[in-house]
């Protein structure tokens, strides 16, 4: 008899093989997905080792340097850690929610306070810039022509300091001034002794003075005169005095009695030659005149109204006048008297100066130029009085 063997059916074999087949597919696929599992918690893990794991940064408050070690992420965490507090106009060169990496380098710029004037209005602001010239730009203040800034732009910015910004205006006027003539006397030898006519009628002139003013934030603050032209020529008055002595008429008496007048009128002549020696007399441009005193090698130098700070006003009350006014020192030259200079005339002492001391006088020209090219000079003064002299 032949043994029995169970059929194998061929449907049971192949069930078999398919299900172990599914069975690893499976697991593969958990094996997969439990690795990569496990490599993304391994990342965790190290980023968060990496995060927590100590950092050094530098921290530069107003160009002092501060260097600190923290695990801190944000930079707000580490300041507040630090007890860094910030002012609304600080700056500083990172945000506050930047994350910190290992040696980053954070300025911090305090902003101070500046009293600032300009255009009337006073206020207080706060700054970071280093110099008033940046703080008043960044105000959008702007600066024209000649407007001054005290203390000046490259001045640099420091904690409550005063800035003050001064607006400038220039404007130029001109003013007219009447230039008196003068009165000259001249010797006419057609006209007989006492015998005086007007040879030239005089005609005052005019000058157009151009005015510099400068105003300060609106308020006049200085004036100076930048030009000068005449408008109309002076023109001496000219009076003729006759200096032809007068015809002798013909003698009546006896001879003897005419020699006696003649010899008379020789010693009285001779007398009076004498008196006026005795009184200090002397005789300068057809002028015969008595003086007090004669000073030698006075020092001559020249001043202009042209000059800045100097004026049209002396220091007796009188306006500067060319040909006329000079300074001297009063304790020398009395203020009022009239002096007669060598080389340059008759001149009256109206003006004082703080270099005019002793044996000096400043004398005054309209123009700057004559003033400076009139240098230094040494002449002999006679001083005579109050009262100008008269031609003969």
């Amino acid at each position: 008899m032949g043994v029995f063997q169970p059929e194998v059916s061929h449907d049971s074999q192949s069930s078999s093989r398919s299900y172990s087949l599914r069975w690893e597919q499976v697991n593969f696929r958990v094996l997969s997905l439990a690795g990569v599992v496990s490599i993304a918690i391994a990342l965790l893990v190290l980023l968060y080792v990496h995060g927590q794991s100590s950092k050094q940064i530098v921290l530069v408050i107003d160009g002092t340097v501060h260097t600190f070690e923290t695990r801190d992420s944000l930079l707000s965490d580490v300041l507040t850690k630090e007890q860094i507090s910030l002012q609304p106009n600080d700056e500083i060169s990172a945000g506050l929610s930047d994350e910190i990496q290992d040696g980053d380098r954070v300025i911090i710029t305090r902003a101070r306070p500046l009293v600032l004037t300009a255009d009337g209005k006073t206020r207080t602001l706060h700054t970071t810039e280093k110099t008033v010239g940046q703080a008043i730009s960044k105000q959008g203040i702007t600066l024209k022509g000649s407007d001054k800034v005290f203390p000046s732009l490259n001045t640099p910015v420091s904690a409550n300091m005063e800035v003050k910004v001064v607006r400038i205006n220039k404007q130029t006027v001109q003013r007219t001034q009447n230039l008196p003539f003068r009165v000259i006397k001249t010797a006419d030898p057609s006209l007989t002794k006492g015998t005086v006519r007007v040879a030239q009628a005089g005609k005052p002139g005019v000058m157009i003075q151009h005015i510099e003013k400068i105003y300060q934030d609106g308020k006049l603050s200085s004036m100076r005169m930048i030009g000068k032209e005449v408008q109309k020529v002076t023109k001496d008055k000219i009076i003729a005095v006759g200096i032809k002595p007068k015809p002798i008429p013909k003698p009546v008496a006896v001879v003897a009695t005419t020699t006696s007048k003649s010899t008379t009128t020789k010693t009285t002549a001779k007398s009076s030659k004498v008196s006026a020696s005795s009184n200090n007399v002397a005789s300068k441009a057809g002028v015969d005149f008595e003086y007090k005193k004669v000073i030698k090698n006075v020092s001559m130098t020249a001043y202009s109204s042209e000059e800045p700070g100097i004026g049209t006003r002396t220091a007796s009350g009188t306006r500067v006048t060319e040909g006329r006014t000079i300074a001297v020192d009063p304790n020398v030259i009395p203020m009022g008297w009239w002096v007669y200079i060598e080389g340059l005339g008759f001149r009256r002492a109206e003006d004082t100066g703080g270099a005019i001391k002793g044996n000096k006088v400043d004398i005054y020209y309209d123009s700057l130029s004559h003033a400076r090219n009139f240098g230094r000079k040494s002449r002999t003064i006679y001083v005579i009085g109050p009262v100008k002299p008269e031609l003969n």
